[in-house]
Order: C-alpha cells, then structure tokens, then sequence
C-alpha cells in the first residue's frame, strides 16, 4: 500500500513514514503543497492508495492542494490532517473534497484504522460530467453547455458554476464560495460573489428562460438539480 504524505513539519513527516512502514505501507514524504500538489498528479493515477495532506503548508494550503485534486479529476483518497477542530474547519475540508481528517495530535492506531478504512473503500467512481437537467459541466473539457448549446465564461465563472455545481440541490454561502473559488485569503468586497452569480445568470440562464441559479434568502446560493 503506497501513500503520499504531504507534511511541511520534516520530525513529524517521518514518524508519521516511520510509524507506517512496519504496516506494510510504502510512504514517499514532501514537505510544501505546491510539491505534494505536482506528486498527485504526475505520479501515474492509481499508484498512491491515499494522500495523507496537512492543511497549513507552504506556497499552497492543504485546503488548495485537494481542491485542485479534485478539480483534476484525481480521486484519491484523502485523510486531511490538521491542528485546528472547529467543526467549520473540518467541514470546509470535506466540502472541498476530503474523504476524511484527523486533528492533530493523533493516535497513530487511529490513524492506520482510518487510512485502512479509506484504502478498502478505494478512489470511488465520480461523475466525468456534472449535470443538472439540460445544464452540463465538463469540469476535464473546461465545457459548459445547455443542450447540445455551448456557453463561453471566464475561467472564474467557470470555478463558480462549477462549485455550485458540484453541490447541486444544497444552499451554498457567500462565505463558503469565496473560500472556495477564490481562496481563503481573500480580502475583498464579498458581493464579489453576486457580480458573479449576474454574470452566469446572463449566460446560462437568461438566454434560454431558465432560472437555474436560485437565491436561497439567508443561506447563499443553489442549482437547481432540474436546471431550472
């Protein structure tokens, strides 16, 4: 069993290899997001069995880094470890798509149970395509169509029709889209977000009577599982 450890603390990095190679796993160690970013996905797809990924790393966040997993196409399992145990932190690294986390300290028999566990369940089958209705995402084609009718956006209304997307049916905040499609450190207006939403309204609503960008009073933002 082979897992990718992406962990800027080097002592803690190697105990954690240390702890695991008795185990039977092969683990190979970088120490910034950036480089555990270009591991996962240079590294031939279905070599790692999971990516064991810190959040606070250098150049980019552990947040990021499975972001972009995701936003690639890479579905390897994901146990993201962290200091922090707000529920909120754990919840943004599940929405971003993690399949697990474990905050710091750990017990390392916690550990190998949950990588076990993640490792029998495998990298599952996810969606080449997102749809909602006659709306469709090709998040690996950078494609967005109603119909057989193609839509051009900007790269950033695509990231945001993407995450709505990806979360069709469910009421999304401002917050959580920001943190998100821009990133975490983002220091500017939050009705960012609704200039936004206008402009994918313009072209993937309007043009075709449909309205498939709800406001949800309160709560954010949803897509329609139908379309609209």
């Amino acid at each position: 069993m082979r897992v990718l450890v992406v962990e800027d603390e080097v002592s803690l990095a190697e105990t954690i290899r240390d702890g695991l190679a008795p185990k039977g796993f092969t683990v190979d160690l970088v120490h910034d997001g950036a480089e555990g970013l270009w591991q996962a996905t240079e590294t031939p797809y279905g070599a790692y069995d999971a990516v064991i990924l810190d959040i606070m790393l250098p150049r980019l966040s552990g947040y990021e880094v499975c972001r972009q997993l995701r936003g690639r196409g890479v579905w390897t399992p994901v146990l993201m470890l962290t200091a922090k145990d707000g529920e909120y932190d754990q919840a943004d690294a599940l929405d971003l798509g993690a399949d697990d986390y474990l905050i710091k300290p750990f017990s390392f028999v916690v550990l190998i149970a949950r990588l076990r566990a993640l490792i029998r369940r495998g990298a599952p089958e996810r969606p080449a395509v997102l749809c909602a209705g006659d709306l469709s995402l090709d998040p690996a084609e950078r494609r967005i169509c109603r119909g057989d009718t193609p839509i051009a956006v900007t790269p950033r209304e695509f990231a945001l029709l993407e995450f709505l997307m990806r979360h069709r049916g469910q009421a999304v905040t401002k917050s959580a889209i920001i943190d998100n499609v821009w990133d975490a450190h983002f220091n500017g207006d939050p009705n960012i977000v609704e200039v936004y939403i206008g402009y994918l309204r313009k072209k993937i609503d309007h043009p075709f009577g449909r309205a498939a960008i709800e406001t949800v009073r309160g709560a954010g933002y949803r897509i329609n599982t139908d379309g609209g």
